[in-house]
């Protein structure tokens, strides 16, 4: 029996090529016989379907065609980021050029714990996350999951630096650093009302004037509820005034960099002692992608860490590079190949058009819905989340609605509460939507809601 063939060295190419012809067939099938931007029939029916077409997922001898089987499955059950359709979250669809990139570090499998397992991909690494981190006015970048380790990482960070610091957030910051404080063992954080869904600086001032101790302030750049910014100079200034450390989460709106019409929104961005970023999202890459970016180099000191094998002194001070020190994993896929890749290929222009494209068209669907007397807005778009509703509607009917869509994988659209109601929640991340499409969206929440 002949040994299964590799995906790099010299006959890794030759190998990978009639697979990829497979691959792409079978996403193609898969997506035709989905039909739509969600598969139909809910949870139980998108279960069953795929065991059907999988069965034994561990058989006594292999299959030759498990790749077509398996990933055409996938597809038939996914729900797809790049139909205009599906607009619930901050999942993008990802760029093409990303996804090939993406391929060739699946092949080559640099690990980012040792620079003997990952030398091109070290100094690659090292080059783009400074370069990201200047472009935010910061001096150098972690490449993470994503926003919620980035979140993780920077209350680490503040408690290594400051003690048992504690966490001052408003009402409508992520989740992930509220569990953070949890996963850290800080104090309970000081939640502030954002009852507009905003941190306003007058509230944030008064939080802190009757606290002491070390203090911890997380501004955020994009909620994800409904892709609000705070007032980040203003709250700069308040933190600057009380000694604490200025955290921004910008994992959704730190792409507005990219735009020259945009950007101004992010203005105070540059203040932050830490900051999260996140190209997964207004960057259109393949999950993950994420960044801290740190103003003090002399932070990211405290997660340094010593493991014979991996960073020894001698091979140090020799000049080898350390990497356990630029994350808490330790293996860890080149995830910066893809984002350079991206950066190179479109340059800042690029990726700020593919920004103005969407952002244009949360405007776009916004004056649909107001100019519709069937629907209510709940305010101008910040930037490409839309949030609405049928008019006069309960919350169990809008609800409803956005089940009954999902489950007939017609449409995907998200739910946040705000101002005490529930609303439906268009994220647009797609830059190739177009107006009809917007309509047809429009149309088909109006077609589901009861009379």
């Amino acid at each position: 029996m002949s040994l299964p063939p590799l995906a790099s060295g010299p006959d890794g190419p030759h190998a990978l090529r009639p697979l990829l012809g497979t691959v792409l067939d079978a996403l193609e099938d898969g997506a035709r016989a989905r039909g739509g931007p969600l598969p139909a029939g809910g949870p139980e029916a998108v279960a069953a379907r795929l065991r059907d077409a999988v069965g034994d997922v561990l058989p006594a001898k292999g299959a030759p065609d498990a790749v077509r089987t398996v990933v055409r499955a996938l597809a038939e059950g996914a729900a797809d980021p790049a139909d205009p359709l599906c607009a619930a979250h901050l999942h993008c669809p990802p760029l093409a050029v990303a996804a090939a990139a993406d391929l060739a570090a699946s092949a080559l499998n640099p690990s980012l714990d040792s620079w003997d397992q990952a030398p091109a991909a070290s100094a690659l690494e090292a080059l783009v996350t400074r370069a990201l981190a200047q472009e935010a006015g910061a001096a150098d970048s972690l490449v993470t999951t994503g926003g919620t380790e980035s979140n993780q990482l920077a209350l680490l960070l503040a408690r290594e630096i400051l003690g048992r610091v504690r966490l001052v957030c408003g009402a409508g910051a992520h989740h992930s650093l509220r569990r953070a404080t949890w996963l850290l063992g800080l104090p309970e954080p000081v939640v502030v009302p954002a009852p507009d869904g905003i941190l306003h600086a007058k509230a944030l001032d008064a939080a802190l004037t009757g606290l002491s101790g070390p203090l911890l302030v997380a501004a955020t750049a994009g909620t994800t509820d409904a892709g609000l910014i705070d007032p980040l100079p203003e709250i700069a200034d308040v933190c600057a005034a009380h000694g604490a450390r200025l955290h921004i989460d910008a994992a959704y709106g730190g792409g507005l960099l990219f735009s020259d019409l945009h950007r101004t929104r992010l203005a105070g961005l540059e203040r932050a002692d830490t900051l999260t970023l996140d190209l997964h999202k207004l960057g259109w890459q393949p999950v993950a992608a994420g960044l801290l970016a740190v103003r003090d180099p002399g932070d990211l000191h405290t997660l340094r860490h010593r493991a014979d094998y991996l960073n020894a002194d001698d091979d140090t001070d020799a000049g080898l590079p350390d990497l356990l020190g630029r994350s808490l994993r330790t293996t860890r896929r080149p995830d910066i190949l893809k984002i350079a890749v991206t950066l190179k290929s479109l340059g800042r222009s690029g990726l700020g058009t593919l920004v103005d494209h969407v952002c244009a068209h949360a405007q776009e669907f916004a004056g649909l819905v107001r100019a519709h007397p069937a629907f209510e807005l709940y305010a101008p778009p910040t930037i490409s989340t839309v949030l609405f509703r049928p008019a006069a509607a309960p919350d169990d009917t809008v609800a409803a609605v956005r089940r009954t869509l999902l489950h007939d994988g017609r449409a995907v659209l998200g739910r946040a509460r705000l101002g005490g109601r529930l609303w439906l929640k268009a994220t647009l991340l797609n830059p190739h939507t177009r107006p009809g499409d917007l309509a047809a969206l429009l149309n088909l929440v109006e077609g589901s809601t009861p009379r």
